[in-house]
């Protein structure tokens, strides 16, 4: 899935109001010759022929200028740019960024001293999966989440973490060992000591870590415990760091194709991992571009070593279909990439997996559907496909079409949220998919028929469900996206309806409406009312941050909302400097434990509102807990 926005967020944010940590890091210098002179001169050679795994120009111009100035200087390309002095370093980065490098506002957190340091082997794995369960149900028991109906208008801040070089905050942390860990737009991933802030370690990824972090789970007290964890980044890396010292375990390229990316947490099952594959390839817009040739696949791997058990790709491979009207060749099918967490399904042993739409012609069978793999091979067991002929790529948002959109252009109508496996009451297991298209599914996962279909949204290129809903016994939570403006030129038979919504998930009936309204967005840049980011429930509540930066708690059973909270502001931070908070988009959900709120706001992505900033809450009065100072 790829927006407008790529086109021209540049252009906007360059506009923008401040809602960033710092000035510099949200003004576009004037054009810079010396950058661009420089990256054709020492970087164009290897990102243009996709050398060495090196990411192709449309992922570095997604990175900010201070991420990429700091993988010149610090980072994974200190070496190959070693002789670029700083002045050219630092002229590329802003070239390729579209922005001013932002100044160091003091950001760090400071470092953890004592028994803040200390790794706490009594305290196993919250929560090892990005879903809260391996079933993507995205509900936290009342007994874990220690915030009741009883408590939750008593949530006040306790700290807030500013990343660094960054704009959004994509990542959804875990908690370990009485850690927190989390990933940021500049690749750094901070264990946090979770009770203050402090930090106990931080490791360098090659780009934007835009995962969730995912941690192995290990026997309370064990002290010989080196549990990993394990997330991606923008270009494609996989990496398995041990969590109690910071040190790299082993890392991996999933995918050679130059435009691989990394969108979704994976997934630990014992010892395999299951790792869903995503692209960048479907902003096709260089007319001369060989459209194309990235497919979709999940892999899986031993845990402990890296090895690759199997992979299984959503669609046949590319071939040659003829030229585009510049003379580039095209080629096809390609896409249906997975950018979203499968469930898993232990009963059956299956994997459950939405995938995205074709990038160009000819349409496979299995972009668009929902996918059931087996586990221990990586066979397709059955597949449900929802919209068929959905070839689609972001040539078709030039005016006129670029050459490389399909002559029978798709909606863009991908599975962005994550497939949820659920038991009702009655006994009865349905695998429940949310689309773009605003189309809730209920499925049978040992047929992969049809039970249920439900159109919740409007739907479109920025709307429907966009990343993860909710179960909580036999309710069905799903937020919906749908932006007032439309961001694509197709007709709809319906008006935008973003808010949140509640299902009956046996028969897809609805059980109450709570559209949202443009209020919130009185006087905001990039603001507007719906849900796109990942929710959580517990007790009997529903928590979801919105594109208008207001985190709601919602009443579960009626759609009141009985708290909520403005986090499109600045914070004072644990490192002694300020951060903001902006749209709340993504994968990141709210996460309640033992009586404490994490959540990361921002996201300078897609035209919504950005943000560098995570947020811990605590309920009643203060922690006992004293944020750290820095030393």
């Amino acid at each position: 899935m790829i927006h407008r926005a790529l086109l021209a967020a540049v252009a906007a944010l360059a506009s923008a109001p401040v809602f960033a940590v710092d000035d510099a890091a949200t003004t576009t210098p004037a054009p810079n010759p010396r950058g661009e002179a420089a990256y054709h001169s020492v970087c164009a050679q290897c990102h243009e022929q996709a050398i060495g795994h090196a990411p192709a120009p449309s992922i570095l111009r997604m990175m900010s200028a201070g991420a990429i100035y700091k993988a010149l200087t610090e980072g994974i390309m200190k070496v190959p740019s070693a002789g670029m002095s700083d002045a050219d370093k630092r002229a590329v980065a802003e070239y390729l960024g579209g922005a001013a490098v932002a100044r160091d506002v003091g950001l760090a957190p400071p470092p953890c001293r004592g028994r803040q340091a200390a790794f706490d082997y009594d305290e196993p794995t919250v929560f090892t999966d990005w879903g809260f369960d391996l079933g993507n149900r995205h509900n936290i028991p009342a007994r874990v989440s220690g915030v009741t109906r009883a408590n939750v208008t008593s949530l006040k801040l306790n700290w807030a973490l500013g990343f660094p070089n960054a704009l959004r905050a994509r990542s959804q942390p875990a908690l370990a060992g009485g850690g927190l860990y989390v990933g940021s737009q500049d690749g750094s991933v901070f264990a946090l000591d979770r009770a203050s802030g402090c930090q106990r370690w931080v490791y360098h990824a090659a780009a934007e870590v835009r995962t969730g972090i995912v941690v192995a789970p290990w026997t309370k007290g064990d002290r010989a415990a080196h549990p990993l964890a394990y997330f991606g980044d923008l270009v494609g890396k996989l990496y398995a760091i041990d969590i109690v010292t910071g040190r790299l375990a082993w890392s991996d390229h999933p995918d050679t194709h130059p435009s691989t990316t990394l969108t979704a947490a994976p997934v630990l099952v014992g010892n395999r991992l299951f790792v869903p594959v995503s692209s960048l390839e479907e902003a096709a817009i260089d007319p001369h571009y060989v459209c194309c040739t990235f497919r979709g696949s999940m892999i899986a791997y031993d845990a402990r070593t890296g090895k690759h058990l199997w992979q299984t790709f959503m669609t046949p491979p590319a071939t040659r279909q003829g030229v585009n009207a510049v003379g580039a060749a095209q080629y096809g099918p390609s896409g249906a990439a997975l950018w979203n967490t499968p469930a898993v399904d232990a009963k059956r042993g299956l994997l459950y997996i939405g995938t995205g739409d074709n990038y160009s012609e000819p349409a496979s069978s299995m972009s668009d559907a929902i996918v059931a793999l087996d586990m221990k091979t990586g066979a397709i067991r059955w597949a449900y496909q929802a919209r068929p002929g959905d070839a689609w790529n972001t040539a078709c948002f030039q005016a006129p079409k670029g050459p490389n959109c399909p002559s029978q252009e798709g909606p863009d109508f991908d599975f962005g949220a994550a497939p949820v496996l659920a038991t009702a009451r009655d006994g009865r297991d349905l695998v429940l998919a949310g689309q773009k298209s605003g189309e809730v599914y209920g499925i049978d996962p040992d047929k992969g028929t049809l039970i249920w279909k439900t159109r919740v949204g409007r739907g479109g290129n920025h709307g429907g469900v966009y990343f993860g809903m909710a179960v909580d016994g036999d309710t069905l939570f799903v937020p919906i996206s749908d932006s007032p403006v439309s961001h694509d030129d197709l007709s709809y038979d319906r008006p935008p309806a973003p808010g949140m919504y509640a299902l009956d998930l046996r028969t897809g009936a609805f059980r109450w409406k709570a559209p949202n309204n443009e209020g919130a967005c009185k006087g905001r840049f990039a603001c507007d009312p719906g849900l796109a980011s990942a929710i959580m429930t517990t007790s009997g509540l529903v928590f979801a941050g919105s594109i208008d930066g207001w985190l709601r708690v919602y009443d579960g059973a009626s759609g009141k909302i009985v708290w909520r909270f403005d986090t499109a502001r600045r914070f004072k931070t644990v490192g002694g400097g300020e951060a903001a908070g902006g749209s709340m988009a993504g994968a990141p959900a709210p996460i309640a434990y033992d009586g404490a709120l994490v959540l990361a706001s921002g996201y300078d992505f897609a035209s919504k509102m950005p943000g560098n900033v995570l947020l811990v809450f605590q309920t009643g009065t203060a922690s006992q807990a004293k944020p750290a100072v820095r030393h």
